[in-house]
């Protein structure tokens, strides 16, 4: 396929810290050519959920107008938004039709009549099935078939796994959406867009839980020999850190955000005993120290948190004694903490890595999108693929040929940051009470083997 004729897929990334445009298109190779790129702070967002919808709305627009600023011939008007938040629930269903004429071949429409028929299961009032998806077929007595079309039979079934949300929590997506004039192509959970961002087929065969740390929420995924066993919304996630580090330690959010980032461990044993951090003092208030360790420690505490929620789900399953031979892939913003490899394979007692989206992207992307907190939005736009591919989905516009822009840039396509509150300084002598100038260099010579990200 030429790849002028393919069409231009925009995931939208409704996140509670950040929200996140890109558009791309499948080169001829298959890969994701980034059509354009823009990305905004998110306010109206609260552990996934669109609470406030005015000020979600001025964060989308103002991704969408970075993303135009990135790549001044796009047009966009449809979108495929990711759906995360503690509503979000999952059940395991089982239906079958009887087939009229058991000689024939069985088509596609009976597929999608069968799938179709789950969307009248009965769930909860207030709720919504926000996606059906098929684990495994059966065929008459022919079971565990991946793709029942071609065979014969007098009747075909399937297991489902379901997922439903509360229906004003998806009612408040979809008009922060349209008010920002926008069209709502699909909404997708998001774990299941992170794991098609970072997971390969070979990973869905050993079996592997997808862990997408993000800001409000931690979403999981679970396959096992090539079907989804599991979704599951964990209510925590790096802003519950920043609020923990934020009470535990007395100092301001922002600090609090750019200790974590800076000098933050999710292992309290790998921090230096005798590191401090100085905080300037508030409007003449003197300076405040503050242990390494202990900071390592309450991030230590939460993340173990959601990795105790990890290891429940995966029980439930049945899948936790070392059944996943895939490990667990670990994505989203989160998942950049240092040494948390190393404390998820100590609470799980799985193997750990960090999943990053860099398999399915072109050459030319720029290296941002590189980071594991791009793979929910970068996982929308392969789903958008994977309706096109499976004609699930009406793709009524005609392509448009937009170039991929010559030089995408991380300027144009983040809006200013807010002003962080200074960290200052690390203090390695053990004696408290000294200016943080007097150990400026000392900044350098103790964190530099981590390769911490400074913030500016």
């Amino acid at each position: 396929m030429n790849h002028n004729e393919s069409p231009i897929i925009v995931g939208l990334d409704i996140g509670t810290t950040k929200i996140a445009a890109i558009a791309g298109r499948k080169n001829e190779y298959g890969k994701l050519e980034i059509l354009g790129f823009g990305r905004a702070n998110s306010n109206g967002v609260q552990h996934g959920q669109v609470l406030n919808i005015d000020q979600t709305i001025k964060a989308i627009q103002q991704a969408l107008e970075n993303c135009y600023e990135s790549n001044p011939d796009l047009e966009i008007n449809e979108v495929y938004v990711g759906i995360a938040g503690h509503h979000i629930k999952s059940l395991q269903t089982r239906g079958d039709i009887v087939r009229q004429d058991a000689d024939t071949e069985i088509k596609r429409p009976e597929i999608e009549q069968l799938i179709n028929n789950q969307r009248k299961t009965f769930i909860p009032a207030g709720d919504q099935i926000i996606d059906v998806i098929p684990q495994d077929f059966h065929v008459d007595n022919i079971q565990n078939i991946k793709d029942p079309i071609g065979y014969n039979g007098v009747k075909v079934g399937a297991n489902f796994h379901i997922i439903t949300g509360d229906r004003n929590a998806i009612r408040n997506i979809n008009r922060a959406v349209e008010r920002s004039n926008l069209t709502t192509k699909d909404l997708v959970l998001q774990p299941l867009a992170s794991a098609s961002a970072v997971m390969s087929d070979i990973d869905m065969e050993a079996g592997v839980a997808i862990l997408d740390i993000g800001g409000g929420t931690s979403d999981l995924a679970v396959f096992y020999e090539g079907i989804l066993k599991h979704t599951a919304v964990i209510p925590f996630g790096g802003e519950n850190i920043t609020n923990d580090i934020r009470m535990g330690l007395g100092v301001l959010k922002s600090q609090a955000e750019a200790m974590k980032v800076q000098f933050g461990s999710a292992l309290a044993d790998e921090a230096k005993a005798n590191a401090y951090i100085t905080i300037p003092g508030l409007k003449g208030m003197p300076a405040k120290e503050i242990s390494v360790k202990n900071l390592a420690a309450i991030i230590q505490a939460r993340m173990s948190e959601i990795l105790d929620f990890v290891t429940y789900h995966l029980k439930q399953v049945g899948l936790d004694s070392r059944m996943l031979n895939g490990g667990i892939i670990l994505t989203g913003g989160g998942s950049q903490l240092k040494h948390l490899i190393q404390l998820t394979e100590y609470t799980t007692g799985l193997n750990a890595r960090i999943g990053y989206p860099n398999e399915h992207l072109a050459p030319n992307h720029i290296e941002e999108l590189k980071k594991p907190m791009y793979s929910t939005c970068l996982g929308l736009i392969l789903k958008g693929y994977s309706d096109f591919d499976h004609k699930h989905k009406e793709f009524t516009e005609k392509f448009r040929k937009v170039e991929v822009p010559k030089k995408l840039t991380v300027e144009q396509a983040i809006a200013p940051a807010e002003t962080v509150a200074p960290v200052a300084s690390v203090d390695v002598s053990g004696r408290k009470g000294k200016f943080w100038d007097k150990f400026k260099n000392n900044l350098i010579d103790l964190f530099k083997e981590e390769e911490d990200q400074v913030i500016k």
